[in-house]
């Protein structure tokens, strides 16, 4: 059986009229009837050519506002029946059903409608039911009908009516019905996650129809893809693409930052935090920020949540990095930073971030709800006999945004609110307690009156006892070991004060 259709009968039904003349001009010269609704009429209309208006196949208008145009029998029954049935042929001579082969449709902007305006009547009205509906209905008769479900696929019909005189083959019609699923969940997906926003159902749906391709992925010999929106989170001004390991370092840098108001510079490497602090002014911030640990700054990730100003930038401009974010930059001080060919320049933007997170893992996938949580002065217990003064109260609750976003087993160090040491992705904590002394001590770090935050409780004193050795004065943990009391006791013995926050915060 000869599986090439001839489009005879159209049915055109579009938002946006850009790129449809030259489709419409070339079906009418191939002698296609074509069908249209509304506004989609008018447009052809005004080309000089006639359309069948839907409300003469249907015999009613446009009702509810328009609400209402395609869903009748007398439209989805000329596009689901199949024509190899002859069940269905008898009921299509029947009921007098006009066969329509081809679909073309471009669904209301609902994604563009959400984010130019608040008004939930106006992103409400944007749901499209007709195109969804003619978009699935010719996609699932794929046998028969050919569907073009968006403009992106203009480009396709016109090569298939010039080349093909509007013939089209069962693979080129299965391709388009597998395009126009991509098109139907992802519009779904997209209805579904402004719902969610306010009743936080435990399902996520993605929608990212475009994935955009990444210089590579995690090594050079694998290819790299992220589904979603980049374009929502930042701007980016100068430098080369961003590759997959860019993507994870900025992820875990703008989360880092979004627990701080004050002006704060914080400089990443391999998804940690190698030099954070908060100042009074920008270059303040990023000298403080660097001091912690200029060895690892070396090719890592800036990134600020204030404007960078000209002397910033100069200071700045001394390391070799690969990116830098920020929510702004002056015209002089970006004119610095540009000066490096390959250094990426990213303004932040404002934008929803999610709270739900993925990894790929097994033959599944794991989700979780992120770890939005910030503790606050009200969340601290002291349970040491030595309580902590205000200073030390404030360093560690900046210890403690710090250590949750390091990768256990977690240990830092700080002191005046200056990131100056840190353990990360150990086996084991005494191991980090060692590697942020030993770090903050190469750097020349004074440890006298720091404190100490660890992403887990202390099950021996051991961790402890080398900190006071060390000069740290406070230590913050979330508690919770049966063995509590020791490291709990050698504070008391040794004027250490201790806090526990009842929260852990595991970054695996």
């Amino acid at each position: 059986m000869d599986e090439n259709r001839k489009i005879c009968t159209a049915l055109v039904s579009v938002w946006d009229k850009s790129g449809l003349e030259p489709i419409v001009r070339r079906l009418h010269a191939l002698g296609v009837k074509l069908i249209s609704t509304g506004g989609t009429q008018e447009y052809i209309r005004s080309l000089g050519i006639e359309s069948i208006a839907v409300e003469s196949l249907t015999g009613y208008p446009a009702i509810f506002g328009g609400r209402v145009k395609t869903l009748h029998p007398a439209v989805f029954g000329g596009i689901l029946y199949r024509r190899d049935d002859p069940v269905h042929q008898a009921e299509q001579y029947q009921h007098n059903i006009e066969p329509i082969d081809l679909v073309i449709v471009d669904l209301y902007p609902f994604e563009k409608t959400m984010t130019s305006t608040n008004q939930e009547a106006d992103i409400i009205e944007k749901i499209d039911i007709g195109g969804i509906s003619l978009i699935r209905a010719a996609a699932k008769n794929f046998r028969d009908v050919l569907i073009i479900p968006s403009i992106a696929d203009y480009s396709v019909l016109l090569d298939l009516l010039n080349d093909h005189q509007g013939i089209s083959t069962l693979a080129q019609r299965r391709m388009q019905a597998t395009k126009a699923f991509a098109v139907s969940s992802g519009y779904d997906a997209a209805i579904f996650n402004y719902f969610n926003r306010t009743a936080q159902l435990p399902f996520v749906r993605i929608n990212t129809p475009d994935p955009t391709p990444l210089r590579y992925g995690e090594n050079p010999h694998q290819l790299g893809s992220f589904y979603g929106s980049l374009e929502e989170v930042f701007e980016k001004l100068h430098g080369k693409e961003l590759s997959y390991n860019n993507l994870l370092d900025l992820d875990a840098g703008i989360s880092l930052i979004r627990d701080f108001n004050e002006p704060t510079f914080a400089i990443l490497k391999h998804n940690n935090a190698c030099g954070v602090a908060v100042r009074a002014s920008a270059l303040e911030a990023w000298n403080a920020a660097l001091a912690g640990d200029p060895l690892s700054a070396y090719g890592g990730v800036v990134i600020t949540n204030v404007l960078i100003d000209e002397s910033t930038a100069f200071e700045i401009n001394k390391l070799f990095f690969e990116i830098i974010l920020a929510p702004g930059f002056e015209p002089s001080a970006y004119d610095l930073l540009a000066s490096k060919k390959n250094r990426i320049i990213l303004k932040a933007r404002s934008f929803d971030f999610s709270t739900v997170q993925f990894r790929s893992l097994l033959n599944g996938v794991l989700a979780q709800d992120k770890d939005m949580k910030t503790e606050q002065p009200a969340d601290l217990t002291v349970v040491s006999n030595t309580a902590p003064d205000a200073r030390e109260t404030e360093d560690m609750l900046f210890a403690n945004r710090l250590v949750k976003h390091s990768r256990s087993n977690a240990i830092v160090l700080v002191k005046d609110r200056q990131l100056i040491g840190s353990g990360v992705g150990q086996t084991s904590r005494v191991d980090a307690v060692k590697q942020a002394i030993e770090k903050a001590q190469r750097f020349g770090f004074s440890l006298q009156g720091a404190v100490m935050a660890s992403d887990a409780y202390f099950p021996f004193a051991d961790s402890v006892q080398f900190a006071d050795e060390a000069g740290i004065t406070a230590v913050i943990q979330p508690g919770g070991s049966i063995r509590d009391n020791e490291s709990i006791e050698y504070c008391n013995a040794h004027k250490v004060a201790m806090v526990v926050t009842g929260t852990r915060h595991f970054r695996h």
